[in-house]
């Protein structure tokens, strides 16, 4: 019997010769047929083309229990080489608090550097990794806010940005492409000197300083492209912030009387961010995000939440 279906078996593994089994996956579409504006908060580690800039704009309004900040934050980035891109990161707000709103002012303004070390165009098994050196300056109002009810904007202190940024593309079953990117970042901050009623809880006549804590943060964000024009992102973000200390002198409480100490600390702070997003693309430089961060209650953190809008240019 096994002899008189010998040929039956050879027939068969001819057949399959000339015809392949069919598969079922779906060939993939191209990374460059999802138009990507990026996520709400983690940063690409392309850079641009020499030549080439981006401009990036987000109004954003964060609520608090007892607060709230209405602000603008631009990301102003330009390409000096393929694999150096510079830029400016402007931010414009205005706060209340307690029933009190102040006027609208300039926070802190970061200057911003990027290094590509790696391209996904050079080799697509391997991320995309680059470097990220940023300072920012004290340019926003964060003291003398005795006559100024509302919060302040700034930190009053020079902090430099350590950070590594990583890229990579993945293919689902159904041939749509998924991007992913890993932040990590470190902020050193320096002293800031105060006088008067502070973002720090200093008073009126207060003199001193205040050294901020450090910051970690590391982020993971993942975009999956419905199709060339529609995105759906998340980021998922972890930072934990060092002890803050203040010390200085209040003045004196009896007229003559000698400078009262003062020395204190805030405590470090943990807190998750947590930022859905939809992306939107009329064309391949120019599109929309619609988002919201959430920031559940952390250690020595409020909760907070902060819908967002940004149009993205490059060109």
């Amino acid at each position: 019997m096994g002899l008189a279906l010998s040929p039956m078996a050879a027939l068969a593994q001819e057949a399959a010769a000339i015809d392949p089994p069919v598969t079922l996956e779906r060939p993939r579409a191209s990374s460059d047929d999802a138009w990507w504006t990026g996520p709400m908060l983690a940063n690409s580690a392309a850079t641009l083309p020499k030549g080439h800039a981006l401009v990036e704009t987000y109004a954003f309004h964060q609520i608090q229990k007892d607060s709230s900040l209405y602000g603008s934050l631009t990301y102003l980035l330009y390409g000096i080489t393929d694999k150096f891109t510079i830029g400016l990161k402007p931010m414009f707000g205005m706060t209340s608090s307690g029933g009190d709103t102040s006027r609208v002012g300039f926070g802190d303004l970061t200057l911003h550097t990027q290094y590509r070390l790696t391209s996904l165009d050079a080799a697509p098994d391997q991320p995309a990794i680059s470097v990220s050196l940023q300072h920012a300056l004290p340019t926003g109002r964060y003291d003398q806010l005795d006559t100024r009810p509302a919060p302040g904007l700034g930190s009053g202190s020079h902090a430099t940005i350590v950070a590594l940024y990583g890229q990579q593309y993945f293919w689902l079953a159904n041939g749509r492409p998924f991007r992913t990117r890993l932040n990590i970042s470190s902020t050193f901050s320096r002293e800031a000197k105060i006088k008067g009623g502070s973002i720090y809880g200093t008073h009126s006549g207060f003199r001193g300083r205040a050294k901020p804590g450090d910051l970690l943060s590391l982020g993971v964000s993942g975009e999956y492209s419905v199709n060339r024009s529609w995105v759906l992102a998340l980021d998922l973000i972890f930072n934990h912030a060092g002890t803050t200390r203040v010390k200085g002198f209040d003045p004196p409480v009896a007229v003559g009387g000698l400078p009262v100490p003062v020395q204190y600390s805030l405590g470090s702070s943990q807190w998750v961010s947590i930022a859905p997003a939809v992306e939107y693309s009329w064309t391949p430089n120019l599109g929309v995000l619609f988002g919201t961060r959430f920031n559940p209650r952390g250690r020595n953190n409020p909760a907070s939440i902060t819908p967002a809008v940004a149009i993205n240019y490059v060109y």
